[in-house]
C-alpha cells in the first residue's frame, strides 16, 4: 500500500465512522463516499472499525490505570464506558453484528475479536493472566458491568442474554495479593 492509499484509506474510514455517530444506528454505512471502492467487503470495513475500537479502549485503560490504580475493575469500567462515548457508532456497528452476522467468516471474525476484547478487559482488570474460558467470563462480567446505564440500542444475542456472567468465581489479582499477605 502506497503512502497515498494509507492516508486514503484512513480519510475514508474517519468519514465512516462520522457518518457512523451521526446515525446511532448500528448499521454499516457503505454508502459513504469511497467506502465501498477502499474497502473489500463488509468484514474488511468492520474489522478496521474493530481496529479502531480496540486502539481507543487500550488507550483510555492505560489512561484510566493512571488516575485509578488501586481500584482496577471500576478503571476498566470506566474506560469502556469513555470509550463507548467517544465512539459510540463504532460499538453499536460491532454489536450489531456480532450479533447478527452477514456470514460465518464474520461470525468467527467477531466472536473472536470479542473473546479477545474480554480477555484483555479481565487482564486490566486484574481478574485473569490467561486466555481460558474463565478469564474470557470475567472480562464478559466486567464488559457487562461497563454497559449498565449505557444505552446501546443493537439487542444483545439471545445466547448472551441467558449467559449469568456473575457465576465467574475468578478472584481479582489485588484479592489473590490480600490472600497472601494474610497468610
Amino acid at each position: 500500500m502506497t503512502w497515498n492509499a494509507f492516508h486514503h484509506r484512513g480519510e475514508i474510514l474517519q468519514a465512516v465512522i462520522d457518518a457512523a455517530d451521526a446515525r446511532l444506528d448500528g448499521s454499516l454505512p457503505l454508502d459513504v463516499e469511497g467506502a465501498s471502492e477502499t474497502f473489500v467487503d463488509e468484514l474488511d470495513l468492520i474489522a478496521a472499525l474493530t481496529l479502531k475500537w480496540h486502539a481507543r479502549l487500550s488507550g483510555n485503560i492505560e489512561r484510566e490505570l493512571m488516575a485509578q490504580p488501586m481500584d482496577l475493575e471500576a478503571a476498566i469500567t470506566t474506560a469502556w464506558r469513555k470509550t463507548c462515548a467517544e465512539a459510540p457508532g463504532i460499538r453499536m456497528i460491532i454489536d450489531r453484528y456480532t450479533c447478527t452476522p452477514t456470514d460465518a467468516e464474520m461470525a468467527v471474525a467477531l466472536t473472536r475479536a470479542q473473546e479477545k476484547e474480554w480477555l484483555k478487559l479481565a487482564s486490566a482488570a486484574g481478574l485473569a493472566s490467561d486466555e481460558s474460558s474463565s478469564a474470557a467470563r470475567a472480562g464478559e462480567r466486567v464488559a457487562t458491568n461497563a454497559r449498565a446505564g449505557v444505552p446501546v440500542p443493537v439487542a444483545v444475542s439471545p445466547a448472551a442474554a441467558t449467559t449469568n456472567v456473575d457465576e465467574v468465581a475468578t478472584p481479582s489479582f489485588v484479592d489473590r495479593i490480600r490472600a497472601v499477605l494474610a497468610a
